[in-house]
């Protein structure tokens, strides 16, 4: 995994990621309705709004990941864990996990916006 980085760039307001009814997922070949779609305009226009929407959930899911990881090793904590046990639970090699930590503590103490 690349090392996590703070994105300079304005957040985009992504498309919204709405859940598909189970019935709908059990089918391989559905996906967000992608495959019912006929016209090439539609289709690229929504594959791409998609992909910017996964792209953004992503980023915003690693900065919870470092942030929870952050203070999952906070030696403020009576029961904090180690970089390896943090690594352990999220499936992370101890480098990883010390990157990711690092990263979420600079997230906890940067100054928020009002």
């Amino acid at each position: 995994m690349a090392q996590p980085e703070r994105n300079a760039r304005p957040r985009m307001r992504p498309a919204p990621l709405l859940f598909e009814p189970a019935e709908a997922t059990a089918d391989e070949e559905h996906f967000f309705d992608l495959e019912s779609m006929e016209d090439p305009k539609e289709l690229l226009a929504r594959a791409t709004e998609l992909t910017h929407a996964f792209r953004a959930a992503t980023d915003r899911s690693v900065e919870f990941q470092a942030m929870a990881a952050a203070q999952l090793a906070d030696p403020g904590r009576f029961d904090r864990l180690s970089p390896s046990d943090v690594a352990e639970r999220a499936e992370w090699t101890e480098d990883y996990a010390k990157k990711m930590i690092e990263f979420g503590r600079s997230l906890l103490n940067a100054p928020r916006a009002s």
